[in-house]
């Protein structure tokens, strides 16, 4: 999720501004079913690590946070030094390398939320297959980018796009090879 102005998260990490609502909790099952594993970077996984095994988040939205639970996660650090996550995997090595190994195994979809450290090296390497965004209907004026800077130019074709109920808007891309 990012806003319009190209942030998915404020200056302080809040998130307060994501628009979710049941339309789009539906489409977050539909993409955990099809997922086989999500993978992290430090700041995301210890975020999402310390909301949805709580018992507020299992309280507010259970079905997805069975679903974050359940999943196989691998987090990409060099400083962490554990991940007590159900069913995480530390990995301090080349992020790049690791992710190119567990594409070839799995067979369904390998979700990065946020994470734009790991997501800009690994778009820098030509490892992401598609990119989903879901553009949220505000202008944030200041955060974190989604896209951290890059000095290589990469072309995208929109592969499909959703109009969410509450003016959220999906766009899916693929990298023009």
């Amino acid at each position: 999720m990012m806003t319009v102005d190209g942030f998915f998260e404020g200056m302080n990490r809040e998130i307060d501004w994501h628009n979710v609502d049941g339309d789009f909790n539906e489409f977050a099952i539909e993409q955990l079913n099809n997922a086989s594993l999500l993978i992290f970077g430090r700041v995301t996984y210890e975020l999402m690590a310390s909301y949805w095994p709580t018992p507020e988040a299992v309280k507010d939205d259970p079905v997805v946070a069975g679903k974050m639970n359940s999943l196989g996660k691998i987090v990409f650090s060099n400083t962490l030094k554990k991940a007590d996550w159900n069913n995480t995997r530390l990995i301090k090595g080349d992020p790049v390398k690791e992710c190119n190994a567990l594409k070839a195994k799995h067979d369904k979809d390998i979700y990065i939320f946020g994470s734009a450290n790991l997501a800009a090296a690994l778009r820098n390497e030509g490892v992401i297959d598609e990119y989903r965004m879901i553009v949220n209907p505000l202008i944030l004026g200041n955060g974190n980018v989604l896209f951290k800077p890059s000095r290589k130019r990469l072309s995208l074709r929109l592969i499909r796009s959703r109009i969410f109920n509450n003016g959220n808007v999906l766009l899916c891309y693929e990298p023009v090879k």
